[in-house]
């Protein structure tokens, strides 16, 4: 099969969509904005061995690859439209094909994204996609615009994803944790409700304290967090019947939960299954109160493409 048989078979049956003009098939596509919007657009690189282990699911990685996209929707507040996707390939082989694609459209067809185009290159194996949202001009949620008093707040548990690859990594496939990392759920709704009520926003991809220090850097703020804020969820607590106690650096510092950090005014009510984590400071820099009630500061660690401490 060669590239334009490649594309024609597996991407060029998209349905029709709204605002999709000229889809898949040209040149380009022809997209037709909602009148008052903004457009918010993302894109991310995903590599084998980098991003996902190397005998991961073709389903997985195709849902995973969708999934890290929209959560930078949801962080913004955007509705997903339309997205691209780019393949790098080894070699065509239907079965791994027919399962990412499957991973894919699954999550496009939840979140309500067209495909409208995209490449193909053989090389080792890489996923990029490039997603399109719109949001209500004016009503886009930034990392910049924390205050001082505001609440540190998030819907769901931190650390589940970086417990899942370790789950994977043992050879615990099975692990309800594992499930976190293999298909990561956007928020998107939750994004959507957080218009013009969250002073600011990110998702968690870096991990929870990398992710909020951008926040307080581009806000000019500082943040104190209460450690025993920090929720365990079911899947965490059968994760350490197994493996022993969580570690406080997964929850802090572990990668991949594509949670939505956020803060909110006083006034502002939390939203369904929020829980407060901390508070944002007049004073720079990032503190940490233990159950005991000391300020311990820290210095944030997460994810960093470039930095030395991540080097094979």
């Amino acid at each position: 099969m060669d590239e334009f048989a490649l594309i024609r078979h597996y991407f060029g049956t998209a349905a029709a969509a709204p605002g999709v003009v000229l889809g898949v098939g040209d040149d380009g596509a022809i997209l037709e904005p909602t009148p008052g919007c903004q457009v918010v657009m993302s894109l991310d690189t995903l590599v084998a061995g980098r991003h996902f282990p190397d005998d991961f699911p073709a389903a997985d990685i195709g849902w995973r690859s969708l999934a890290v996209n929209l959560s930078d929707l949801a962080a913004m507040g955007a509705d997903p439209r339309w997205c691209l996707l780019s393949l790098s390939l080894p070699a065509v082989e239907r079965d791994w094909l027919n399962g990412f694609m499957d991973g894919f459209s699954a999550l496009a067809q939840q979140a309500g994204i067209a495909l409208v185009g995209g490449d193909t290159v053989r090389g080792p194996l890489s996923i990029t996609v490039q997603v399109s949202g719109e949001v209500p001009r004016g009503q886009a949620l930034r990392r910049q615009g924390a205050q001082p008093g505001d609440r540190i707040c998030m819907v769901g548990c931190p650390g589940e994803a970086a417990a899942g690859l370790l789950a994977w990594q043992q050879g615990w496939h099975e692990a309800p944790v594992v499930a976190r990392f293999c298909r990561p759920q956007p928020q998107l709704e939750l994004g959507r409700a957080l218009r013009g009520r969250a002073s600011a926003c990110i998702d968690v991809s870096d991990g929870l304290l990398a992710d909020l220090d951008h926040i307080l850097t581009a806000s000019g703020v500082g943040a104190t967090l209460a450690l025993t804020a920090l929720p365990r969820s079911p899947v965490l607590k059968d994760w350490q019947q197994r493996c022993g106690e969580v570690p406080l650096s997964l929850q802090l510092s572990g990668g991949d939960d594509y949670l939505l950090l956020f803060t909110l005014p006083p006034a502002q009510p939390l939203p369904d299954g929020a829980q407060v984590l901390g508070v944002i400071d007049a004073e720079p820099g990032l503190r940490l109160r233990d159950a005991s009630g000391r300020l311990l500061p820290v210095l944030p660690q997460g994810w960093n493409h470039f930095s030395e401490s991540n080097d094979d």
